[in-house]
């Protein structure tokens, strides 16, 4: 006869023992069929990723323009300032001339837009000369720290192809609309270069005065200031000796 002990003991559900797994078994398994562990391939490391880095380097260098001018500052404070690794502006630049060379090319193609789109507004040469002229002012007004890095970096960086090309460009533009005005003989005839130097001189120094705040105007009253400077300066072609 089975006591009552017995037969609760053999009546309750039996319990499965699990031997524990040891942490590197996976390892101890790779080397039992024959792997070798170097021959695993290593995760690669995670490239650097950054929406529009080259971008956003160039902005924070924009902002710390306005504050300190183009010579006030490295490339790790522009690292810094856009939230990257000190390292990683040299993905794009080799030093801060060189990235203060980028942000001049940049201007230059600006510049030459907003020429352009000025230019469009006029109805003949000489309105269309003297609309390059407001275009010239207002490019300044609205990115005045490309505008200064734009003449002021050192002549070394000014070598690169790319920011020859754009300065050329901008030039070309204004000659451009300087030879239209030879055409219709609202400039004297000859090389047209002395005369978009002429121009070129005459609005890049209200532009200048304008962006240092050295202009005795409100920024709204400088285009209209820079129209009538140019309609003086083409009066004056037209009337001076041949």
């Amino acid at each position: 006869m089975l006591r009552m002990s017995t037969l609760f003991a053999w009546l309750q559900p039996k319990r499965r023992v699990e031997t524990p797994v040891p942490l590197f078994q996976p390892l101890m398994l790779q080397f039992r069929d024959g792997f070798d562990l170097l021959s695993v391939p290593m995760q690669p490391d995670r490239p650097y990723h950054h929406g529009n880095l080259k971008q956003a380097l160039i902005d924070a260098a924009i902002d710390l323009i306005a504050e300190v001018g183009p010579h006030g500052f490295t490339l790790r404070e522009i690292a810094r300032r856009a939230g990257v690794s000190h390292n990683a502006p040299y993905r794009h630049f080799r030093d801060r001339g060189d990235l203060l060379a980028v942000v001049a090319t940049q201007g230059f193609y600006r510049l030459t837009a907003s020429m352009k789109r000025s230019a469009t507004q006029g109805c003949d040469a000489g309105e269309r000369l003297r609309f390059c002229g407001r275009g010239y002012v207002n490019f300044a007004l609205r990115w005045p720290q490309h505008f200064i890095v734009m003449f002021d970096i050192p002549s070394d960086q000014g070598r690169r192809p790319d920011y020859q090309a754009a300065a050329q460009e901008a030039f070309d533009t204004l000659l451009g609309y300087i030879e239209e005005c030879q055409k219709t003989h609202l400039l004297p005839e000859g090389d047209p270069k002395p005369l978009a130097l002429a121009a070129w001189s005459t609005v890049h120094g209200i532009a200048r005065l304008a962006v240092s705040s050295h202009l005795p105007l409100g920024k709204a009253a400088v285009p209209d200031f820079t129209d009538h400077v140019t309609k003086i300066l083409l009066s004056g072609y037209r009337s001076a000796p041949a």
